[in-house]
């Protein structure tokens, strides 16, 4: 089983990751302002279903390949720790757009909103790096079944970004307009944020596991 602290650590991280700028929340937004709350309900559902097949190729695809070539984990703990560099520096970097700026998007019918939630979820490279690259710090073989503990840390993120996800979907035109009428507050989200992903990427780094 997971430890409450880890547990506890590894909420926070999934909280930093899904409150920070990127293609799921620029395109929950977006959408929920061009057609309402319930067009960005169903992409969200979308967008968990993206989550739902991370975790499964993390339970029984991922482990069995960094066990049998170490220079993949390598190169992907590299990768990630570069990714989350390069996304403090797009959060913070002169002239970058907030994620708050809605997007003009055509009007689509639910099955589609759906599907483009999913593609959105399943081609962003943030959650492959979480999965891929940082879901492995918090597992322990001590503490019991890998498969256990991978189920347990997933569900747990996949419920925060639910959560998360769903109150941006819920208030994302009062939202959008509040925080566009005090620009000051979206530099103090985006150092934040910033600040965040920079401590990630170099616990990657460093991590000789």
């Amino acid at each position: 089983m997971v430890s409450l602290g880890t547990l506890v650590a590894f909420a926070l991280v999934s909280l930093g990751m899904v409150c920070s700028p990127g293609p799921n929340m620029i395109y929950l937004i977006s959408r929920t302002i061009t057609q309402g709350r319930m067009a960005g309900v169903i992409s969200l559902c979308g967008v968990m279903l993206g989550f739902v097949v991370y975790i499964l190729a993390a339970i029984f695809g991922l482990s069995a390949i960094f066990t049998t070539v170490p220079l993949a984990y390598e190169l992907i703990k590299w990768a990630g720790a570069a990714y989350l560099l390069w996304l403090a520096w797009k959060a913070v970097k002169p002239g970058g757009q907030s994620v708050f700026e809605s997007r003009a998007l055509e009007v689509e019918p639910p099955h589609k909103l759906f599907l483009m939630g999913f593609m959105t979820n399943l081609l962003n490279p943030k959650i492959a790096v979480l999965y891929v690259s940082l879901l492995p710090h918090f597992q322990d073989p001590s503490h019991g079944s890998l498969l256990v503990q991978s189920s347990i840390l997933g569900l747990t993120q996949i419920s925060i970004s639910f959560l998360v996800n769903l109150l941006i979907v819920l208030t994302a035109s009062q939202v959008a307009r509040l925080l566009g009428q005090r620009p000051s507050w979206v530099r103090v989200q985006r150092w934040f944020m910033a600040s965040v992903l920079t401590a990630l990427a170099a616990r990657m780094a460093l991590d000789r596991r």
